[in-house]
């Protein structure tokens, strides 16, 4: 009779400690753990035990720790219309990703208290494809939920320090700030900030008539200096909390370089995440009318790009991840090339690691780095690094077979997220993801099959 194991094994697998190495990962199907770890190719004849069904030789293809991607936005419930947990993490699976962390805004009710959250997770119920953690929110005046919030087992929160473009999740000052680091300074969480603090008059005229269909007219709404400001402010609240980690979410401006490396230098723990989009695109090189190509902060010059990839490659920049932020095609204003009225986010969800690796190859960039990432410090980050992130004993057996060398082509039949508008339509990039197993078991069969005769498999982790 077959055992409950599921083997693994290749010559190029990434444990999330290195280079590439001939190794069998074993793993036991009921726990969905990672039981043993071999450090060798094993032929079939070793596991007669083991079903068809649960064995895996890549062969010269890459294995690779699932993607943890800390910054999802799934909007569900209340706007599922924009996305929703089938969708999205259907849409994660496919690229890769085997934990998503929700962000707390966009759905309905925000993760801004524990009965929020409790709707949250009665919506996901039975829809998720991979796991799913959860972020909360601080608002104006919801101090007195953030430690219910973390015992609930929220991994950590988000604030805006700009308005967030939703009324039911505002922004928040300095006072809020203090009363909320003040909550959560003896508790084993993170503060994210959305890092753009607007301290400039109102437009005036002359920007206010500045054609809308210009991707430069948004850039220049939004300039680095927003980033700045914010940065510094919290960074110096920082000094009076030093003990909680902060985290800031989406990096653009290069011009905050200095600080965050001034910060990390001085000891506080600060991290930072950049995103794909970031690296991956350049101003100069958005079409005018074009609002797919929208998000916020927004993406910068090209030798802003460059300064990015630097502060990542240094260790400046700790991580990257998506920022998923998809809406309907009429908030798009697509017919009418309406980039200042647009919504403003991404769509990248099963994407990420073809961008990167697409891009870092030109840079000699290895896969280990990647991986490093994509997974081990986001999973380090959410608070999931005892489980997430690297294949090593004890830990969940979430893996993903990679073909680094195929060669695909963005259309939107490929995308599967709900609404199809993505910049990256059109593009070619280098990597394909032949198959997504979490917890052991297949949750993707690769461009071809999809998720023919598969049942979604997520778990919610708290």
């Amino acid at each position: 009779m077959a055992t409950s194991r599921a083997v693994f094994t290749g010559r190029n697998v990434v444990l999330g400690d290195g280079q590439p190495r001939a190794a069998t990962v074993i793993a036991d199907v009921d726990t969905g753990k990672i039981i043993d770890v071999l450090d060798r190719t094993s032929p079939r004849t070793d596991f007669p035990d083991v079903s068809d069904a649960y064995w895996t030789d890549a062969g010269n293809l890459y294995i690779l720790p699932g993607i943890v991607d800390a910054h999802v936005h799934l909007n569900e419930p209340g706007r599922t219309d924009w996305e929703g947990f089938w969708t999205g993490t259907r849409a994660a699976a496919s690229g890769g990703v085997t934990t998503v962390v929700d962000m707390p805004l966009n759905s309905i009710p925000p993760t801004t208290s524990v009965a929020n959250l409790e709707a949250k997770l009665e919506a996901a119920r039975g829809q998720c494809w991979t796991d799913v953690a959860f972020w909360g929110g601080v608002i104006p005046g919801n101090q007195a939920h953030l430690k219910p919030l973390v015992n609930a087992g929220v991994r950590g929160f988000k604030c805006f320090l700009i308005e967030s473009g939703v009324d039911e999740f505002p922004c928040v000052n300095e006072t809020d700030l203090r009363q909320a680091m003040h909550e959560l300074k003896d508790s084993p969480t993170v503060l994210c900030f959305h890092a753009e603090l607007d301290k400039s008059p109102e437009p005036t005229a002359s920007a206010d008539a500045a054609d809308p269909t210009l991707y430069s007219t948004f850039l220049a709404s939004r300039p680095q200096q927003l980033e700045v400001d914010a940065i510094a402010l919290i960074t110096a609240l920082h000094r009076e909390f030093p003990k909680l980690r902060l985290h800031i979410v989406h990096l653009s401006a290069a011009a905050a370089l200095p600080l965050i490396r001034a910060a990390k230098q001085s000891g506080l723990p600060l991290t930072v995440e950049t995103c794909f989009h970031y690296l991956t695109l350049s101003a100069q090189h958005i079409p005018h009318g074009r609002p797919e190509f929208k998000c916020c902060p927004p993406v910068r010059e090209e030798a802003n790009r460059e300064a990015l990839w630097e502060a990542l490659l240094d260790g400046t920049i700790d991580c990257v991840v998506s920022d998923h932020s998809p809406c309907v095609a009429s908030l798009k204003k697509m017919e009418e090339g309406d980039i200042m009225g647009a919504w403003g986010g991404i769509s990248t969800l099963g994407l990420g690691l073809s961008l990167l690796w697409t891009e870092g190859r030109k840079r000699g960039v290895g896969i280990d780095r990647i991986v490093d990432w994509l997974s081990v410090q986001t999973a380090k980050h959410a608070g999931l690094s005892d489980r997430k992130g690297q294949l090593k004993v004890g830990y969940d057996a979430d893996l993903i077979v990679w073909d680094p060398d195929a060669q695909t082509t963005v259309t939107k039949e490929s995308l599967n997220f709900k609404n199809k508008l993505t910049p990256y339509e059109g593009l070619s990039l280098s990597g394909v993801v032949r198959r997504t197993y979490v917890r052991a078991r297949l949750a993707y069969r690769g461009p071809e099959d999809g998720f023919v005769d598969l049942k979604p498999i997520g778990e919610q982790l708290l």
